[in-house]
Protein backbone atom coordinates (compact mmCIF):
# COMPACT_ATOMS: atom_id res chain seq x y z
CA UNK A 1 0.00 0.00 0.00
CA UNK A 2 1.10 3.37 -0.79
CA UNK A 3 -0.34 5.55 1.88
CA UNK A 4 2.87 5.78 4.58
CA UNK A 5 3.46 8.65 7.16
CA UNK A 6 7.28 9.51 7.34
CA UNK A 7 8.76 9.54 11.29
CA UNK A 8 11.14 11.68 12.66
CA UNK A 9 13.57 8.58 12.61
CA UNK A 10 13.39 8.10 8.82
CA UNK A 11 11.16 5.30 8.24
CA UNK A 12 8.12 4.84 6.19
CA UNK A 13 4.60 3.45 8.52
CA UNK A 14 2.37 2.42 6.94
CA UNK A 15 -0.97 4.15 7.59
CA UNK A 16 -3.15 0.41 8.15
CA UNK A 17 -2.15 -1.53 11.00
CA UNK A 18 -2.86 -4.93 10.78
CA UNK A 19 -3.73 -5.76 15.16
CA UNK A 20 -2.92 -8.70 16.56
CA UNK A 21 -4.39 -8.49 20.04
CA UNK A 22 -6.70 -11.54 21.11
CA UNK A 23 -6.54 -13.56 24.24
CA UNK A 24 -9.04 -16.15 22.50
CA UNK A 25 -7.82 -16.81 19.16
CA UNK A 26 -5.21 -19.58 18.42
CA UNK A 27 -2.14 -19.10 16.70
CA UNK A 28 -3.29 -21.14 13.60
CA UNK A 29 -5.72 -18.51 13.43
CA UNK A 30 -3.61 -15.33 13.85
CA UNK A 31 -1.42 -17.17 11.49
CA UNK A 32 -3.91 -17.67 8.94
CA UNK A 33 -5.25 -13.96 9.66
CA UNK A 34 -1.98 -12.23 8.67
CA UNK A 35 -1.60 -14.56 5.79
CA UNK A 36 -4.74 -13.03 4.55
CA UNK A 37 -3.82 -9.48 5.53
CA UNK A 38 -0.70 -9.62 3.66
CA UNK A 39 -2.76 -10.66 0.60
CA UNK A 40 -4.67 -8.02 0.98
CA UNK A 41 -1.80 -5.65 1.10
CA UNK A 42 -1.32 -5.38 5.13
CA UNK A 43 2.38 -4.66 5.01
CA UNK A 44 2.73 -2.96 9.29
CA UNK A 45 2.07 -5.52 12.01
CA UNK A 46 1.32 -5.21 15.33
CA UNK A 47 2.20 -6.93 18.19
CA UNK A 48 3.05 -7.16 22.02
CA UNK A 49 4.92 -9.44 24.38
CA UNK A 50 1.57 -9.53 26.27
CA UNK A 51 -0.61 -10.68 23.15
CA UNK A 52 0.81 -13.75 22.83
CA UNK A 53 0.51 -13.64 19.26
CA UNK A 54 4.57 -13.09 18.33
CA UNK A 55 5.20 -16.42 17.13
CA UNK A 56 2.49 -16.43 15.23
CA UNK A 57 2.79 -13.12 13.14
CA UNK A 58 6.55 -14.03 13.28
CA UNK A 59 6.03 -17.43 11.65
CA UNK A 60 3.38 -16.07 8.75
CA UNK A 61 5.51 -13.12 8.14
CA UNK A 62 8.94 -15.95 7.38
CA UNK A 63 6.47 -18.08 5.66
CA UNK A 64 5.52 -14.83 3.55
CA UNK A 65 9.19 -14.09 2.89
CA UNK A 66 10.17 -17.47 2.09
CA UNK A 67 7.73 -17.72 -0.12
CA UNK A 68 8.70 -14.55 -2.35
CA UNK A 69 5.33 -12.83 -1.75
CA UNK A 70 7.21 -10.22 0.15
CA UNK A 71 10.54 -9.02 0.91
CA UNK A 72 11.41 -8.71 4.52
CA UNK A 73 11.88 -5.06 3.63
CA UNK A 74 8.71 -4.54 2.85
CA UNK A 75 6.88 -5.66 5.83
CA UNK A 76 6.81 -2.74 9.03
CA UNK A 77 6.96 -4.70 12.33
CA UNK A 78 5.81 -3.24 15.79
CA UNK A 79 5.97 -5.33 19.31
CA UNK A 80 5.82 -4.02 22.94
CA UNK A 81 8.21 -4.15 26.03
CA UNK A 82 5.90 -5.08 28.96
CA UNK A 83 6.26 -3.48 32.21
CA UNK A 84 8.12 -6.61 33.97
CA UNK A 85 10.62 -6.54 31.12
CA UNK A 86 11.25 -2.65 31.99
CA UNK A 87 14.95 -3.70 33.93
CA UNK A 88 15.97 -4.93 30.51
CA UNK A 89 14.23 -3.83 27.16
CA UNK A 90 17.56 -5.53 25.67
CA UNK A 91 16.96 -9.10 26.46
CA UNK A 92 13.43 -8.47 26.49
CA UNK A 93 13.47 -7.85 22.79
CA UNK A 94 15.63 -10.33 21.88
CA UNK A 95 13.55 -13.08 23.33
CA UNK A 96 10.58 -11.15 21.33
CA UNK A 97 13.05 -11.74 18.04
CA UNK A 98 13.48 -15.38 19.16
CA UNK A 99 9.86 -16.14 19.63
CA UNK A 100 9.62 -14.13 15.99
CA UNK A 101 11.83 -15.70 14.75
CA UNK A 102 13.62 -12.39 12.69
CA UNK A 103 16.78 -10.34 12.96
CA UNK A 104 14.93 -7.14 13.84
CA UNK A 105 11.97 -5.64 14.11
CA UNK A 106 10.90 -2.13 12.89
CA UNK A 107 9.16 -0.31 15.79
CA UNK A 108 9.66 -0.91 19.65
CA UNK A 109 7.44 0.68 21.57
CA UNK A 110 7.09 1.04 25.39
CA UNK A 111 3.48 -0.31 25.88
CA UNK A 112 2.69 1.53 29.49
CA UNK A 113 4.90 4.07 31.63
CA UNK A 114 4.92 1.16 34.30
CA UNK A 115 7.45 -0.53 35.77
CA UNK A 116 6.60 -3.96 37.58
CA UNK A 117 8.67 -6.42 39.17
CA UNK A 118 10.68 -9.29 36.82
CA UNK A 119 8.33 -11.90 38.04
CA UNK A 120 4.67 -9.64 37.80
CA UNK A 121 2.29 -11.72 36.31
CA UNK A 122 0.38 -10.28 33.27
CA UNK A 123 -1.89 -9.07 32.36
CA UNK A 124 -3.26 -7.87 35.30
CA UNK A 125 -0.88 -7.21 38.18
CA UNK A 126 -0.95 -8.09 41.81
CA UNK A 127 -0.10 -5.10 44.36
CA UNK A 128 2.68 -6.73 45.18
CA UNK A 129 3.87 -6.85 41.54
CA UNK A 130 4.65 -3.27 41.39
CA UNK A 131 8.21 -1.08 41.39
CA UNK A 132 7.49 1.88 43.45
CA UNK A 133 9.68 4.26 40.63
CA UNK A 134 8.60 4.56 37.39
CA UNK A 135 12.09 5.17 36.39
CA UNK A 136 10.95 5.88 32.70
CA UNK A 137 14.76 7.19 32.06
CA UNK A 138 16.48 3.97 32.69
CA UNK A 139 13.79 1.95 30.69
CA UNK A 140 14.37 4.45 27.41
CA UNK A 141 18.23 4.04 28.14
CA UNK A 142 17.78 0.63 27.78
CA UNK A 143 15.01 1.19 24.53
CA UNK A 144 17.93 3.23 22.97
CA UNK A 145 20.29 0.80 23.32
CA UNK A 146 17.80 -2.12 21.62
CA UNK A 147 18.25 1.00 18.42
CA UNK A 148 22.14 1.61 18.66
CA UNK A 149 22.56 -2.55 18.84
CA UNK A 150 20.21 -2.74 15.44
CA UNK A 151 17.32 -4.82 16.95
CA UNK A 152 14.86 -2.32 15.82
CA UNK A 153 15.00 0.28 13.70
CA UNK A 154 13.19 2.69 15.66
CA UNK A 155 11.57 3.50 19.29
CA UNK A 156 8.61 4.83 20.96
CA UNK A 157 5.85 4.69 23.41
CA UNK A 158 2.00 3.60 24.01
CA UNK A 159 -0.54 4.90 26.35
CA UNK A 160 1.92 8.42 27.30
CA UNK A 161 0.19 11.22 28.16
CA UNK A 162 1.58 14.75 26.95
CA UNK A 163 2.83 15.50 30.23
CA UNK A 164 4.90 12.19 30.29
CA UNK A 165 6.14 12.61 26.55
CA UNK A 166 7.33 16.00 27.83
CA UNK A 167 9.38 14.55 30.65
CA UNK A 168 10.42 11.64 28.10
CA UNK A 169 11.58 14.17 25.97
CA UNK A 170 13.77 15.87 28.08
CA UNK A 171 16.88 13.22 28.51
CA UNK A 172 16.09 10.90 26.28
CA UNK A 173 18.74 11.02 23.39
CA UNK A 174 16.69 9.57 20.70
CA UNK A 175 13.17 10.82 20.74
CA UNK A 176 10.07 8.83 20.65
CA UNK A 177 9.11 8.71 16.98
CA UNK A 178 5.82 6.82 17.66
CA UNK A 179 3.09 7.59 20.38
CA UNK A 180 0.72 4.49 20.12
CA UNK A 181 -2.61 5.36 22.06
CA UNK A 182 -6.48 4.69 22.24
CA UNK A 183 -8.10 7.12 19.37
CA UNK A 184 -11.66 7.21 17.82
CA UNK A 185 -14.25 9.67 17.18
CA UNK A 186 -14.94 8.93 20.39
CA UNK A 187 -11.55 9.85 22.21
CA UNK A 188 -9.98 12.17 19.96
CA UNK A 189 -6.94 12.84 21.71
CA UNK A 190 -7.04 16.91 20.32
CA UNK A 191 -4.44 18.55 22.91
CA UNK A 192 -1.93 15.11 22.36
CA UNK A 193 -2.13 15.09 18.83
CA UNK A 194 -1.05 18.72 18.65
CA UNK A 195 2.12 18.23 21.33
CA UNK A 196 2.96 15.46 19.35
CA UNK A 197 2.43 17.55 15.73
CA UNK A 198 4.65 20.41 17.55
CA UNK A 199 7.58 17.69 18.06
CA UNK A 200 7.81 15.38 15.80
CA UNK A 201 6.26 12.32 17.47
CA UNK A 202 3.59 10.25 15.40
CA UNK A 203 0.26 9.26 16.85
CA UNK A 204 -0.95 5.77 16.23
CA UNK A 205 -4.39 5.10 17.09
CA UNK A 206 -5.36 1.70 18.88
CA UNK A 207 -8.97 0.75 18.93
CA UNK A 208 -10.11 2.92 16.38
CA UNK A 209 -13.30 1.68 15.87
CA UNK A 210 -13.54 1.64 20.06
CA UNK A 211 -12.63 -1.82 20.21
CA UNK A 212 -15.77 -3.93 19.50
CA UNK A 213 -15.30 -7.50 19.98
CA UNK A 214 -12.84 -7.35 22.94
CA UNK A 215 -13.75 -8.04 26.75
CA UNK A 216 -13.22 -4.16 27.50
CA UNK A 217 -13.92 -2.68 24.53
CA UNK A 218 -17.36 -0.89 23.32
CA UNK A 219 -19.54 -0.62 20.30
CA UNK A 220 -20.27 2.96 21.27
CA UNK A 221 -18.36 4.60 18.04
CA UNK A 222 -19.67 2.00 15.50
CA UNK A 223 -23.19 2.24 16.92
CA UNK A 224 -23.56 6.10 17.47
CA UNK A 225 -26.44 7.25 15.06
CA UNK A 226 -24.10 10.23 14.01
CA UNK A 227 -21.46 7.62 12.56
CA UNK A 228 -23.99 5.87 11.24
CA UNK A 229 -25.92 8.82 9.49
CA UNK A 230 -22.78 10.13 8.12
CA UNK A 231 -21.97 6.66 6.84
CA UNK A 232 -25.32 6.72 5.42
CA UNK A 233 -25.05 10.21 3.55
CA UNK A 234 -21.34 8.81 2.02
CA UNK A 235 -22.63 4.98 0.87
CA UNK A 236 -20.59 3.79 3.08
CA UNK A 237 -19.71 1.76 6.76
CA UNK A 238 -19.67 3.09 10.31
CA UNK A 239 -16.23 1.69 10.66
CA UNK A 240 -15.25 3.10 6.88
CA UNK A 241 -16.08 6.39 8.79
CA UNK A 242 -14.58 6.03 12.13
CA UNK A 243 -10.97 5.12 10.21
CA UNK A 244 -11.17 7.36 7.65
CA UNK A 245 -11.87 10.46 10.56
CA UNK A 246 -8.52 8.58 12.13
CA UNK A 247 -6.22 9.06 8.77
CA UNK A 248 -8.00 12.53 8.46
CA UNK A 249 -5.71 13.52 11.21
CA UNK A 250 -2.81 12.11 10.23
CA UNK A 251 -2.94 9.23 12.79
CA UNK A 252 -1.97 6.19 11.61
CA UNK A 253 -4.66 3.35 12.70
CA UNK A 254 -4.09 -0.39 14.25
CA UNK A 255 -7.56 -2.19 12.89
CA UNK A 256 -7.96 -5.48 14.28
CA UNK A 257 -10.24 -8.36 12.69
CA UNK A 258 -9.50 -11.54 11.61
CA UNK A 259 -12.62 -11.99 9.47
CA UNK A 260 -12.00 -11.22 5.57
CA UNK A 261 -14.92 -9.51 4.72
CA UNK A 262 -14.28 -7.08 7.72
CA UNK A 263 -10.65 -6.43 6.29
CA UNK A 264 -11.62 -5.96 2.91
CA UNK A 265 -14.18 -2.85 4.26
CA UNK A 266 -12.01 -1.63 6.74
CA UNK A 267 -9.97 -0.73 3.52
CA UNK A 268 -12.74 1.16 2.12
CA UNK A 269 -12.04 3.85 4.67
CA UNK A 270 -9.20 4.60 1.84
CA UNK A 271 -11.35 5.82 -0.41
CA UNK A 272 -13.94 7.37 1.68
CA UNK A 273 -13.62 11.54 2.05
CA UNK A 274 -15.44 12.92 4.24
CA UNK A 275 -16.54 16.82 4.47
CA UNK A 276 -15.78 19.58 7.09
CA UNK A 277 -19.51 19.71 8.28
CA UNK A 278 -19.10 15.44 9.19
CA UNK A 279 -15.54 16.79 10.98
CA UNK A 280 -17.26 19.56 12.50
CA UNK A 281 -20.19 17.30 13.77
CA UNK A 282 -17.56 14.64 14.94
CA UNK A 283 -16.20 17.05 17.34
CA UNK A 284 -19.03 17.62 18.86
CA UNK A 285 -19.56 14.07 20.11
CA UNK A 286 -19.80 13.30 23.80
CA UNK A 287 -16.31 12.21 24.55
CA UNK A 288 -15.31 8.51 26.72
CA UNK A 289 -12.25 6.89 27.64
CA UNK A 290 -12.60 3.14 27.02
CA UNK A 291 -9.34 1.56 27.91
CA UNK A 292 -8.58 3.54 31.51
CA UNK A 293 -6.34 1.16 32.00
CA UNK A 294 -7.31 0.80 36.09
CA UNK A 295 -5.72 -2.29 36.95
CA UNK A 296 -2.25 0.01 37.19
CA UNK A 297 -3.56 2.28 40.07
CA UNK A 298 -3.59 1.33 43.47
CA UNK A 299 -3.32 3.76 46.50
CA UNK A 300 -0.81 1.97 48.01
CA UNK A 301 2.42 -0.30 45.84
CA UNK A 302 1.41 1.85 42.67
CA UNK A 303 3.74 5.25 41.49
CA UNK A 304 -0.33 5.80 40.25
CA UNK A 305 -2.55 5.96 43.38
CA UNK A 306 -5.75 7.50 41.45
CA UNK A 307 -6.63 7.05 37.80
CA UNK A 308 -5.66 10.98 37.34
CA UNK A 309 -1.87 10.09 37.75
CA UNK A 310 -1.83 7.53 35.17
CA UNK A 311 -3.16 9.89 32.53
CA UNK A 312 -2.03 13.37 34.00
CA UNK A 313 -5.45 14.60 34.00
CA UNK A 314 -6.35 13.63 29.98
CA UNK A 315 -9.16 11.26 31.03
Amino acid sequence: MENQVRLNCGLNLPHFGFGTFSYQAHSKTIESAVHMAIKMGHRHFDTATIYGSEGAVGKAICDEILNQNVGREDIFITTKVWGNDHHDPVSALKQSLRNMGLEYIDMYLVHWPLKLKPWACYPVPKESDFEEALDIESTWKGMEKCQELGLCRCIGVSNFSTKKLESLLEFASIPPAVNQVEMHPMWRQRKLREFCGEHKIHVSAYSPLGGPGNAWGSTAVIESPLIKSIALKHNATPAQVALQWGLSKGSSVIVKSFNEHRMKENFGALDLKLDDQDCLEIEKLEERKIMRGEYFVNDTTSPYKIIQDLWDGEI
